[in-house]
């Protein structure tokens, strides 16, 4: 119960803040702004039939519904409230998920930090989409042996075949499970940037997407300590998971763990120019379908991602 009341007191102290920024942003309206269409990235043409401002932040949306549950049940052992689950397609229950048994405090205490700022995402964006805002779709985040974060496990080759890996079952496995969404949502957000035509909903993009990167170098900031000081593995467990992300998403060799570079820390995963990469819509579903083919569910999502945006593409 106590955590309960801090969890509502810490979103009330919030509410007048955010209050102001969302009646700005849907006062604009979703179908005020034109529509967005995906751009060749790299040797990939992803030239579609372009969706609408409601299309791109309802895939946003769903990303954010899947952060934000892994994070709640982790910090506070329970999920959403249904109240900010609800809208159109089909809503789904969450498989999985419970409390991390943190011991050391400092992680424990970015874990709450993290989940409320993505539930604060959520809402936000269900604020920006109004009525056009999709329901929560089944979301597995389970930690048994036939789970994603298993599934992931095991192709990065952390685990043996029949073996799982449980985010939950100690502070560096949590941590492990972060980055794997982390440093995906930095390059959804930075992907979409170009193709925002309207600098109010650019503005909020930009802004989710520093939040996104904060949360992501923190993550990898903590992994690397730890692994300098503690635990080696954790290094190479990161390097492990960063080469299976980069076998999913496209033919390109984008992605980095944390492992050191040129004799100094590899905290930000950026190219020879100190920019981070970007992924397309079809490369981030690749990675939490868990499938480098053209599929329209799997893994994080078992029966698919809400809204029109939710098919991944397959590559040689």
């Amino acid at each position: 119960m106590a955590d309960n009341d801090a969890i509502v007191e810490a979103f009330d102290s919030r509410a007048e803040r955010r209050q102001e920024r969302r009646a700005f942003i849907q006062s604009v309206g979703v179908k005020a702004l034109g529509g967005l269409a995906f751009v060749t990235m790299g040797s990939r043409a992803m030239a579609q039939a372009a969706p609408t401002d409601a299309d791109i932040l309802n895939f946003a949306l769903n990303l954010e519904y899947l952060e934000a549950q892994f994070y709640f049940f982790a910090a506070f052992g329970q999920g959403l409230p249904n109240s900010i689950l609800t809208g159109t397609g089909t809503q789904g229950p969450v498989i999985g998920g419970r409390q991390v048994n943190f011991t050391d405090p400092l992680v424990r205490q970015y874990a709450i930090e993290i989940a409320r700022d993505e539930r604060a995402h959520v809402e936000f964006l269900r604020t920006a989409l109004g009525g056009a805002a999709v329901a929560q779709p089944t979301i597995n985040i389970s930690g048994d042996a036939n789970g994603p974060f298993s599934a992931a496990a095991r192709a990065a080759g952390l685990i043996g075949p029949g073996e799982s890996f449980d985010p939950y079952a100690s502070d560096e496995n949590f941590l492990l499970g972060a980055f794997i969404f982390e440093d995906v949502g930095v390059t959804a957000y930075k992907g979409a940037a170009p193709l925002i035509t309207s600098k109010v909903f650019l503005e909020a993009a930009a802004g989710i997407l520093a939040v996104e990167a904060y949360h992501a170098a923190l993550i990898r900031t903590v992994l690397f300590r730890k692994g300098v000081q503690q635990t080696p593995a954790l290094i190479q467990a990161t390097e492990r998971i960063s080469d299976a992300r980069d076998s999913l998403d496209n033919s390109q060799d984008q992605d980095q763990g944390i492992a050191p570079r040129d004799g100094g820390s590899n905290i930000v995963p950026a190219d020879q120019d100190a920019i981070a990469f970007s992924r397309t819509a079809p490369d981030v579903l690749n990675i939490v379908y868990l499938d480098r083919n053209a599929v329209s569910a799997g893994g994080f999502f078992p029966n698919g991602v809400n809204g029109t945006i939710r098919t991944s593409s397959a590559f040689q």
